[in-house]
């Protein structure tokens, strides 16, 4: 999904690993897609740092359901800022999402 929405073959390669602590991935209302919600536990993902056509196609993609929201990461480097997109907290259904 990330090298065809991004539309960047090599993204994926240059992605690390990442944790976002105090963070859950919930159900956004209304929606079969995720969030993330402020809340106990851990929630893995990858860090990627695309260019700003792959960042604009991204967010399109994303739609106008979430804004590009910055966060505390943990990565096997340390921690590091990065930003998710993020639903405002009242689309969060807070129903753990699969």
């Amino acid at each position: 999904m990330l090298t065809r929405e991004a539309g960047d073959a090599h993204l994926h390669r240059r992605a690390i690993p990442a944790e976002a602590p105090g963070f859950r991935r919930v159900a956004l209302r209304g929606t079969p897609y995720p969030t993330l919600a402020r809340g106990p536990g851990t929630v893995a993902g990858l860090l990627v740092r695309p260019p700003p056509a792959a960042l604009v196609r991204l967010h399109v993609y994303e739609g106008p359901f979430y804004r590009l929201a910055p966060l505390r990461v943990r990565t096997a480097r340390g921690p590091l800022w990065a930003r998710a997109w993020i639903a405002p907290p009242w689309r969060a259904s807070g129903r753990p999402w699969p």
